[in-house]
């Protein structure tokens, strides 16, 4: 089952690349007490998380920042070690967190899980945001298609803060 709005997120943890290796994460050190905006992708490093969807982000941080927002952070089924590339060659390194769902243990509970096989891809994440707010989604915009991102995108985030 899909994840809701006004659902509590599941209990998850995470891998992150810092400059002492990789940490883990956990849904409450990230939620807990803290308004953040998150957005998942498909894989890193592929076209539209690259071209379009992360750059919104990074573009508009600083004003989705001011809008009362704590934290952002961007979740894919990938290893840290991707993540951490990623991270580092977007220039996001330190302003966003780049969170690695290495086993999809997250995007599955959350219903949120794509087979893009017929991709080459394998089991993945849909492209989607969410607004959550102490651990409780207050906002989720699901993509219908892995190439787009418009009602996920910053732009669309933007607007609902």
């Amino acid at each position: 089952m899909t994840i809701a709005i006004g659902d509590k997120l599941p209990a998850a943890t995470f891998k992150e690349k810092t400059a002492d290796g990789p940490v883990e994460i956990t849904t409450d050190q990230l939620f807990a007490g803290k308004r953040v905006v998150l957005f998942a992708v498909p894989g890193a490093f592929t076209p539209t998380c690259s071209l379009n969807h992360l750059p919104g982000y990074l573009e508009n941080r600083d004003t989705i920042l001011g809008k009362g927002v704590d934290d952002i952070a961007v979740v894919s089924v990938n290893d840290w070690h991707v993540m951490g590339a990623w991270a580092q060659s977007s220039g996001g390194m330190g302003k966003i967190h780049f969170l690695a769902d290495w086993d999809a243990g997250f995007t599955k509970a959350v219903g949120l899980d794509a087979d893009l096989s017929a991709g080459g891809l394998g089991l993945r994440s849909k492209r989607y945001s969410m607004l959550v707010e102490d651990g409780v989604v207050k906002a989720l915009n699901v993509e219908d298609s892995p190439g787009q991102a418009t009602v996920s995108g910053a732009a669309a985030m933007l607007e609902q803060l």
